[in-house]
């Protein structure tokens, strides 16, 4: 036995339940990462001969879900029916290691070391916007000190409970600016809703606000200002690729990439 190898007990074992010691704990924290290894190369070696079957988890940042991964997800499920898509939505920095996640979408700055990153977008902005009554009833800003005689419509991090704070790109130097707040939201939905109806200045990133743009329902706002972000990427751990349920997420995702 393991045990008597080690001369440690690694269970406390009653006639009701079995507990791991303390060694045991330190033994299975350490062995985790090589069984879940072990686990991945046994299964990348049966895919060979099965269709792609099983769970695969994903997390990314609300507003990569509704700007790239909403109007996709159902042609994936449909083309994998065998697949179990299991979706999660958070603001939150992820160790997808840790916890339990077969890859993540998120800014390639944001991405953890040791993880493999694949471009899925160009580099992004982040837009300041609002409606056309808007601008007409208190005026177009031309400078970021404008912004002082508007209010902003401002977004809250749903897991740190944090406001974000608005900065701007000035000279290649990032400011932070304060702006009177007309209403703060946790959705970027109802930040272009409330945009759209005249409340305030929005700010989310562009790809959300394209199509609203195109329709004239908001228009951009010092848009030579706008903070710039590097692409969106999806990351994963090199042994979590091996997975053909995985790799297929994977390849879906680059295939509707837009590059």
């Amino acid at each position: 036995m393991l045990e008597e190898q080690l001369g440690l007990p690694l269970f406390t074992r009653t006639t009701r339940r079995i507990e791991l010691t303390e060694a045991g704990q330190q033994l299975y924290e350490r062995t985790r990462p090589s069984m879940s290894d072990l686990s991945l190369a046994i299964e990348s070696i049966s895919d060979l001969r099965r269709v792609p079957s099983g769970k695969v988890r994903i997390t990314l940042p609300r507003f990569v879900y509704q700007s790239l991964l909403k109007p996709i997800y159902i042609e994936f499920c449909q083309r994998y029916p065998d697949i179990q898509l299991e979706i999660s939505v958070s603001d939150k920095a992820v160790d997808i290691i840790r916890e339990g996640f077969d890859m993540g979408i998120r800014f390639g700055d944001k991405v953890e070391d040791g993880m493999i990153a694949r471009q899925l977008t160009p580099p992004v902005k982040e837009a300041l916007f609002a409606s056309p009554s808007y601008l007409e009833q208190y005026g177009v800003p031309k400078t970021p000190k404008d912004l002082q005689q508007h209010k902003l419509i401002q977004y809250r991090f749903i897991s740190s409970n944090q406001i974000a704070p608005l900065t701007l790109n000035q000279k290649s130097e990032t400011v932070t600016v304060n702006m009177p707040i007309a209403l703060i939201v946790n959705d970027t939905d109802l930040m272009v809703d409330a945009a759209i109806n005249g409340l305030g200045i929005g700010r989310i990133v562009t790809p959300i606000v394209e199509d609203d743009f195109a329709k004239g329902l908001i228009v951009p706002v010092l848009e030579e200002f706008w903070q710039p972000y590097s692409g969106l990427y999806v990351y994963f751990h090199k042994n979590t690729q091996k997975a053909k349920r995985v790799r297929v997420l994977i390849d879906f995702l680059l295939e509707k990439a837009e590059l």
